[in-house]
């Protein structure tokens, strides 16, 4: 395998027999490599470039503009700007800096009040000006992007098209990310790792540097602002008892230049509950010996909302300590082994 699958996702305007090919596209891609490119997605290139142009301004701007909504600010709803090197990957610090926004909760929001972590409002900077617009617009557009993924995943598994609408996804955990890689002169971004939930639909400048782990190697991403690239969580890996693989990947800005990514994550619900999808078929053995963390994903329970936190804790340890609480012992999950 050298190159990832481009599916055309304008096929589920086509008719049953569209969405069919789409499923079964998408289906074989889940079960390869676990990434794919999606092309006609319907969404304006325009709209990356000023999201782009708009991040460039924030990243490069005075840093005052980025201190001023730093993540400690807002506490357990973990929104906003990091500095280089505060985020960690199997605990190594990255080599990017960030901005976290997620879905806005109001102050008076049961679960605000109730102090539920990554709940919470946003933080958007003053400068530059229509960088909220453009981070809000730009997630309306990946969410509706995400719905027809999972339609096309959905059938491609035998399932009714809105099967995760009606039992995981009717109110998701939605986050987004802004990353900047600046140039480095051994190109380390970001180390191996998978992504937690159910897919995750990134959005890139030029510069490249994103690579995927296959039996032949890392494979390298094709750098191209039109094409969106998919991948799979450990979500959709356990409740498809590994029919579909979360696949490692890695960042490794060789550019030479400032590289920013726009990684939109589509998770289940807070309080959806881990259990394996109604499937039919042989399951594939355990494959954990051979993942990146050591960590089986097929004995996890409890809810996604607690399997979302043991990662955010290790991603962030010193604002965990500060804001969140600390793990359960009985929500069942066994979180990844630190490497």
């Amino acid at each position: 395998m050298t190159q990832l699958a481009v599916v055309d996702l304008s096929l589920d305007r086509t008719g049953p027999a569209g969405l069919t090919r789409l499923g079964a596209a998408v289906d074989h891609a889940c079960r390869t490599t676990g990434f794919f490119c999606i092309d006609g997605h319907g969404v304006p290139l325009e709209r990356l470039r000023e999201l782009d142009r708009l991040a460039r301004a924030f990243f490069t701007g005075p840093v005052t503009h980025r201190e001023a909504i730093a993540m400690a600010n807002a506490g357990r709803a973990w929104r906003g700007w990091f500095p280089l090197g505060d985020e960690m990957t199997a605990g190594q610090a990255d080599q990017k800096s960030g901005l976290y926004f997620g879905i806005d909760h109001a102050p008076d929001d049961p679960r605000v009040r109730a102090g539920l972590p990554l709940h919470g409002v946003n933080q958007f900077p003053s400068h530059p000006a229509g960088l909220r617009d453009a981070v809000l617009g730009w997630m309306a557009e990946m969410h509706t992007v995400a719905a027809r993924v999972l339609r096309a995943m959905a059938v491609g598994l035998g399932l009714d098209a809105s099967w995760f609408e009606a039992e995981l996804t009717a109110d998701p955990t939605v986050l987004f990310r802004i990353f900047h890689y600046p140039p480095s002169a051994s190109g380390w971004g970001v180390g191996e790792h998978t992504d937690y939930g159910l897919v995750t639909l990134l959005a890139q400048d030029d510069c490249g540097g994103l690579q995927v782990r296959s039996g032949d190697g890392w494979i390298d991403v094709p750098a191209r602002p039109d094409l969106l690239v998919c991948n799979l969580g450990d979500m959709l890996d356990r409740m498809t008892s590994g029919r579909y693989r979360s696949t490692p990947h890695r960042v490794r800005n060789t550019s030479g230049r400032d590289r920013l990514s726009f990684p939109f994550f589509f998770d289940p619900g807070w309080d959806a509950r881990i259990e394996p999808l109604p499937l039919l078929g042989e399951t594939p053995p355990d494959d954990a010996a051979e993942r990146w963390d050591a960590a089986s994903l097929r004995d996890a329970t409890g809810t996604y909302g607690d399997y979302l936190m043991t990662k955010v804790s290790r991603v962030f340890p010193v604002l965990a300590a500060q804001h969140l609480p600390p793990s359960s012992p009985t929500t069942g999950i066994r979180p990844a082994t630190p490497t």
